[in-house]
């Protein structure tokens, strides 16, 4: 397990010296929440370090093929978002882990309302990432996958008219016709993961993985990330903690029908960059 190292001139001197992996964090350069950062002590930290402290685990055998991780951001008071957006309980730091994390993904998986809110647009090709992401079989860039029954989306937005990937649609079989015709007309990949109007969450990494998503990363929102923690299908948490106090009504990072029995997942890693707490934790 990868401990917490405070970011200052010893810790980064005592780090270096003893393991080459990163005890800070490094800049994403732009993205939804954030290639090279520097900490206090000075010392660079590269993306491929970054890269390294998040990768996917490689399954074992009998396991399956697929990992969903989800990254998500909360403050000291469980807010998920301020003013209805996560941006204002962000940092620089959080924006780099997001673009680094998406930057391993094959899919990112996003609920309607979240792409709605945040403004989504297609996720972009990284130069810094790119041997990497050929090494690994990958595409320049992840998909993006919207989970929606409705298919209530605006597609003259760029995630639709200028993907990189074409982006997908999760839904059930029985969504609207047209909806779907129109999904399909503006260039979306319609993919069925449901008997119903909504999609089933297994059925949903399934559908995925076969077409070749294996790597799958959730953005959330805080309803679509309470439905793969009620399905038992989230593998990993990768939860960022602001040192902020918002109060209000906001969100918890997850919502919908509490669990019947909590599931114990288990610390992979914690580091800290200004006040900011950056955990991975995956299922114990």
């Amino acid at each position: 397990m990868r401990r917490l190292f405070p970011v200052t001139d010893e810790t980064v001197t005592d780090r270096t010296a003893a393991d080459p992996a990163p005890a800070d964090l490094a800049d994403e350069g732009g993205g939804a929440r954030g290639a090279h950062g520097r900490s206090p002590g000075g010392h660079e930290w590269s993306l491929d370090e970054i890269a390294d402290a998040y990768a996917y685990p490689e399954p074992r055998p009998g396991e399956p093929v697929a990992w969903l991780r989800a990254n998500m951001v909360s403050t000291l008071d469980g807010a998920a978002q301020h003013d209805g957006r996560s941006q204002p309980i962000s940092s620089a730091t959080d924006m780099r882990v997001f673009g680094t994390l998406r930057a391993l993904a094959d899919v990112v998986i996003v609920g309607a309302e979240t792409v709605r809110q945040e403004q989504y647009r297609p996720a972009r090709a990284r130069a810094e990432f790119a041997e990497r992401r050929e090494a690994a079989g990958q595409g320049a860039a992840p998909a993006i996958a919207i989970v929606s029954a409705s298919l209530d989306l605006d597609f003259s937005l760029p995630l639709f008219t200028s993907p990189l990937v074409p982006t997908l649609i999760l839904t059930g079989a029985a969504a609207a016709p047209d909806r779907v015709a129109a999904a399909e007309k503006a260039g979306a990949r319609v993919v069925t993961a449901g008997d119903g109007m909504g999609v089933e969450p297994a059925r949903a990494v399934r559908a995925l993985a076969g077409l070749g998503h294996t790597r799958l990363l959730t953005e959330g929102g805080p309803r679509l990330l309470g439905q793969l923690v009620a399905a038992g299908v989230l593998d990993e948490l990768c939860l960022t903690v602001s040192p902020m106090l918002t109060a209000g009504g906001a969100q918890r990072i997850a919502g919908g029908p509490a669990v019947a029995v909590p599931q114990r997942f288990a610390l992979v890693s914690l580091l800290e960059e200004d006040g900011f707490l950056y955990s991975r934790y995956a299922r114990a």
